[in-house]
């Protein structure tokens, strides 16, 4: 997930939460898997919506979204911090 958003944002500042743990035995999640939180700051979100941001967010993780994240909390800012 990191590799992914740095290469596609080239991010002045990127915090991956793993929060996971707090949802074990979640229906489409059993196992706790796949929760995040993601704040990432970059100059590539500027000039975009929110909606936008997280669609590229999203579009970056191709994949990952399909088989190893369940749930994803985005904070993305262009500003110098998430």
């Amino acid at each position: 997930m990191r590799e992914l958003l740095s290469q596609a944002f080239a991010p002045t500042a990127l915090e991956i939460i793993d929060d996971s743990h707090r949802h074990v035995g979640h229906a489409g999640a059993r196992d706790g898997r796949g929760h995040f939180t993601v704040r990432i700051s970059s100059q590539a979100f500027a000039g975009m919506s929110p909606l936008a941001r997280h669609r590229a967010v999203y579009a970056a993780l191709g994949a990952m979204m399909d088989s190893d994240i369940h749930a994803l909390s985005i904070q993305a800012s262009a500003s110098g911090g998430p």
